[in-house]
């Protein structure tokens, strides 16, 4: 699939749901700028806006030797531009920037913008149709608002880390930052929101979103507390030993084995009949209590091939997966035939491959992606967009 040109502007020639709305990309590391990349994917013309020193993922480790692969993840389909806020002569182009855009994003702790004269309240006189996105680690109000917030640090505050690991051990990190990805799909999903209630009114809101507030939406069907009873309740959503990765011949496989058809499927698959009739094992809850029982022998049968092997055999019979790296979904047929990785253009990474959309729509699929951008690669064509804006501003005035 052909790729935009890094340098091109961002006119589709298959429009998105966003098609016309300006996106000016303030935030850093990942769930601002990840969540405004998915507003780029439905067609949205966004703006990355980075101090001269650039968003610090650029500098995470990579063995790309020009660039970071983490940002070139998070910032696909995207605009660059490089703006010192603290510069009077940037600030103002900020601004001019902000009369014409729909949407602002930044990650910046609540009393950093009225600092820099970018607080909701100072840019909707600019804008009063301006959606403002202020994605915090802990919110806009209380003790902890003004504590700089990171995914595992929420992680391990919220009680996913303790969950993580095992009962009586220690604490375990979900790596592939979880709760930034949904911070960041928390962002889209409430700027849109905003967007289409702005139709209504003509006006535009403030949206907050925050780390704190995503890693405990995650876990909502634990965090329910019923008066009167024990506070141990963490572990009411796992299923026991059987449905879980266990080890095989060669590899390991996801096995899911909740409902009866399932774990009589498994049983049959894996020679194991008899554990299907036994009624000590006929609900999820006794297999949990007899997994003690049960594992050794599922582990005796699933000795006998690989998990690649099993993963064929079981079919649709049984919902489970071989374990995979992520490698291997750059060919994976299923990844294939879904169109979800595409083939970008870097200006000096080159081609690499990437995700290319993570929302299908039938009748207005959006742009096709093209890479991230260098540090500061847009900003003079921005800037004479900003001044182009700025004549006709003024001659409509006149």
């Amino acid at each position: 699939m052909e790729s935009i040109p890094p340098d091109a502007a961002v006119t589709p020639v298959s429009r998105g749901p966003l098609d016309g709305i300006r996106v000016l990309d303030l935030s850093a590391y990942i769930a601002g700028p990840y969540g405004c990349t998915l507003l780029a994917d439905q067609g949205a013309d966004v703006v990355k806006i980075e101090p001269p020193g650039g968003d610090n993922l650029r500098q995470y480790p990579s063995t790309l030797p020009s660039e970071s692969r983490a940002f070139l993840g998070v910032n696909r389909s995207k605009r660059g531009m490089v703006l010192d806020l603290k510069n009077a002569s940037d600030h103002a182009t900020l601004l001019r920037l902000v009369r014409e855009a729909d949407v602002l994003v930044h990650n910046f702790r609540p009393s950093v913008p009225k600092r820099l004269g970018i607080d909701f309240d100072s840019l909707s006189v600019i804008n009063p149709r301006l959606i403002y996105c202020a994605v915090t680690g802990y919110g806009e109000t209380g003790p902890m608002k003004d504590k700089a917030g990171y995914d595992q640090v929420l992680q391990t505050m919220t009680g996913m880390c303790a969950l993580q690991g095992k009962r009586g051990g220690p604490p375990e990190i979900i790596y592939g930052s979880v709760v930034d990805y949904y911070t960041a799909a928390l962002l889209a999903a409430g700027v849109s929101s905003a967007l289409f209630e702005r139709e209504r009114s003509g006006l535009g809101q403030f949206v907050g979103v925050s780390l704190l507030r995503s890693a405990l939406t995650m876990q909502s069907a634990r965090l329910i507390w019923a008066d009167g009873e024990s506070l141990d309740i963490g572990r009411d959503m796992r299923s026991g030993g059987v449905t879980g990765i266990h080890p095989t011949l060669d590899g390991y496989i996801y096995i899911s084995a909740n409902t009866p058809h399932f774990w009589r499927a498994l049983c049959e698959k894996t020679g194991l009949q008899a554990l299907a009739a036994d009624e000590r094992y006929d609900s999820v809850r006794k297999r949990a209590e007899h997994a003690a029982e049960i594992l050794p022998k599922l582990h005796d049968a699933l000795a006998a091939r690989s998990a690649m092997d099993w993963e064929s055999l079981f079919g649709d019979e049984v919902p489970c997966a071989a374990a995979r790296r992520i490698e291997d979904m750059f060919e994976h047929p299923q990844v294939l035939a879904e169109g979800i990785v595409d083939t970008l253009e870097h200006p000096t990474v080159g081609q690499y491959h990437g995700v290319a959309q993570s929302i299908k729509f039938g009748r207005t699929p959006g742009p096709k992606p093209f890479a991230a951008p260098m540090l500061g690669q847009h900003t003079d064509a921005v800037k004479a967009e900003v001044a182009g804006a700025g004549e006709e501003h003024n001659k409509k005035r006149s």
